[in-house]
């Protein structure tokens, strides 16, 4: 299928302009399509061909709109690093409208196509560094299972950015079923009728089953509203719990960073930790490591209650709301202990598995061992015990640690073959470590796109081994360390 025959609406267009600003993107110079992800394209429909076409770099960088399209920037608030930083909005991003595909619907972004009313200080740009980190990290993040948003294409020129030094501006297109925010709704705390206006919207288009009737009995506005927040709390509470066991750090956790439909969005200074570190931070600019691996739950437990909060202003009571919220904790111990069964191979949990997880934790932060190939060489622990020592400078604690990891097993009914294999299931191979992404990077920078596609096509399938790509499964080199992500990137 071709641009010209995709379906497209423009629900988000359709709400109140106060909720908006229609506007043009601001086009790169010698726009150059540096990369297409076809698997995001078959997502919306458009075939290899169109991939090609003059017609879709045109589209993705922000030379022509989506055929049918209204293209715009959105509004929103937020908490940013717990302090509350006002009005903020789509600064350097550009909504082009929605596809609308037999699975659902996907709306299309421009990220870094300029200038609009909410860019503050900023220049409206993206740069090519964290263009293509974003590329590959939703993608990665993709093929672990995690919910995220997706991306379609990156877009390159010659235009010079100004960050810490010269960079060159980048577009990457991202595909998400909807961009609203906790702070899209935080915008309107004060102000109840854009707020249920929102929120009607939110619930008509992603939460419809929260208005349909229990025992027969019609359910209330508000009932709905306490229902919508309920499963907002689920799958970000499912959502931390992934992040949490497959070693990933978002970096800014501020409240405008918090997908109201539970994905991961907005990746900026992420990573994934090589070796495990419990307080680790990932973005430099996080002086006091608010957003740390370790805090990520309890932060965005603080960003549900930010969000509950709003619904004040429409009369929900307090203690609803607070309950509500309060929920956060069991979902997300749930997905947690759920995710960490699997990882280990255990076919339940049981009394005292929290002391046994806590000593693994213990054991990993004391050696800096590596977070994705402890959990790996785990697996296949029976078979080559060395490839799991191997990652610990002092192996006697390890080795202390199996015994412990042995006595839990016993009583298991699950064969060992039986349970190795799932344990591969639950425990990735690749994961898109720092120094892979700088790597495609530089390349990309070259205007090479090898890295990236092979990147992606590790990534896609990060459980699986991929002869002839092992170096892509080591240890990070030492040089990687040196590596300084920030707001920036």
């Amino acid at each position: 299928m071709n641009l010209d025959a995709l379906q497209v609406a423009n629900s988000f267009a359709e709400l109140p302009r106060e909720f908006h600003t229609f506007l043009d993107p601001q086009p790169l110079k010698g726009a150059r399509l540096l990369h297409a992800n076809a698997e995001v394209a078959a997502l919306l429909g458009l075939d290899a061909a169109t991939l090609r076409s003059p017609e879709f770099l045109e589209l993705v960088s922000g030379q022509r709109p989506l055929p049918g399209g209204r293209t715009l920037a959105a509004v929103y608030s937020g908490h940013q690093f717990g302090m509350w930083a006002g009005q903020l909005g789509d600064g350097r991003a550009h909504l082009l409208g929605e596809i609308l595909t037999p699975q659902g619907s996907w709306e299309v972004q421009l990220k870094g196509a300029g200038l609009t009313p909410y860019s503050r200080m900023g220049d409206g740009r993206a740069v090519l560094r964290s263009s293509v980190r974003e590329y590959l990290a939703s993608e990665a993040m993709a093929g672990l299972g995690i919910p995220t948003t997706r991306a379609l294409a990156l877009v390159t020129s010659d235009d010079p950015v100004y960050r810490e030094t010269v960079e060159t501006a980048a577009i990457v297109t991202r595909v998400s079923p909807s961009f609203v925010r906790f702070g899209s709704f935080e915008h309107w705390e004060r102000k109840p009728q854009p707020l249920r206006i929102l929120t009607d919207y939110v619930i008509d288009r992603h939460f419809p089953e929260v208005r349909e009737s229990q025992g027969g009995e019609a359910v209330s506005w508000e009932q709905a509203v306490l229902r919508m927040l309920r499963e907002v709390v689920r799958r970000t509470a499912s959502m931390v719990a992934d992040w949490m066991t497959v070693g990933f750090c978002h970096g800014v956790m501020n409240t405008d960073n918090m997908s109201i439909l539970g994905l991961t969005i907005d990746y900026g200074p992420y990573g994934f930790m090589d070796g495990f570190q419990a307080g680790h931070i990932c973005n430099r600019s996080d002086t006091h490591g608010r957003y740390a691996w370790n805090v990520q739950p309890a932060i965005a437990h603080w960003n549900l209650y930010r969000l509950a909060s709003v619904f004040l202003t429409l009369g929900l009571k307090e203690e609803e709301l607070r309950e509500v919220a309060s929920a956060f904790e069991g979902d997300f111990l749930a997905a947690y202990q759920g995710n960490l069964r699997r990882k280990f191979g255990l076919e339940s949990w049981q009394q005292g598995d929290d002391d046994f997880v806590d000593a693994w934790w213990r054991l990993l932060h004391e050696q800096r061992a590596d977070f994705t190939l402890a959990f790996r060489h785990l697996a296949g622990v029976n078979k080559d015990p060395q490839a799991f020592l191997s990652l610990f400078g002092d192996p006697q604690p390890a080795r202390d640690w199996l015994a412990r990891y042995e006595q839990r097993l016993q009583g298991q009914t699950l064969p060992q073959a039986d349970r190795a294999a799932s344990m591969l299931r639950a425990n990735p191979l690749y994961v898109l470590r720092n120094h892979l992404a700088q790597q495609a990077i530089e390349a990309a920078v070259q205007g090479d796109a090898t890295e990236i596609e092979t990147l992606l096509t590790l990534l896609r399938r990060p459980y699986e081994e991929h002869p002839g790509f092992e170096r892509y499964a080591e240890q990070a080199p030492e040089w990687s360390e040196n590596l300084a992500i920030s707001c920036s990137s």
